[in-house]
């Protein structure tokens, strides 16, 4: 059986190209290992620079920060930067969209306790959001190209 998700959406309309809702879902979704309620927030760079300083005290954009509440049930936020996340995928020669959904796997599995602060934690995030991706069509974003 699927895990549950309630899915909060916010600030999707102010961005242009973001895929639809249910795409959005779908790529979370695809990431749970149990029941979540989560909210996927879309902001600018000014409050994503803003919100990466007060909570991490981190002084750039990120492209995705994830604030994990609670485990069981999975209670997080998930916030996107747009913007950021077209630079990053134009750094990695990636196109936006395979870029996105892999953040926002990324951000799932943080969500649900996975790290990546030390080599083995890395290596098994790495491989659940490759397997994850892969089930979804996506390449392994960890290969070049």
């Amino acid at each position: 059986m699927k895990p549950a998700l309630d899915l909060t959406i916010q600030g999707r309309g102010q961005f242009a190209d973001l895929p639809a809702r249910a795409t959005l879902v779908r790529w979370i979704a695809a990431a749970l290992e149990r029941d979540a309620e989560l909210a996927l927030r879309f902001v600018g760079a000014r409050e994503a620079r803003r919100l990466n300083r007060t909570y991490r005290a981190r002084d750039y954009v990120p492209d995705v920060l994830t604030f994990d509440y609670r485990q069981r049930p999975v209670q997080a936020d998930i916030v996107v930067c747009p913007p950021a996340a077209r630079s990053g995928a134009r750094d990695r020669g990636k196109r936006f969209r395979d870029h996105l959904a892999h953040l926002l796997v990324h951000a799932t599995l943080h969500a649900q306790g996975y790290r990546h602060d030390r080599a083995r934690a890395a290596e098994a995030m790495e491989a659940r959001e490759a397997e994850v991706l892969s089930g979804l069509g996506f390449g392994n974003p960890y290969l070049p190209g």
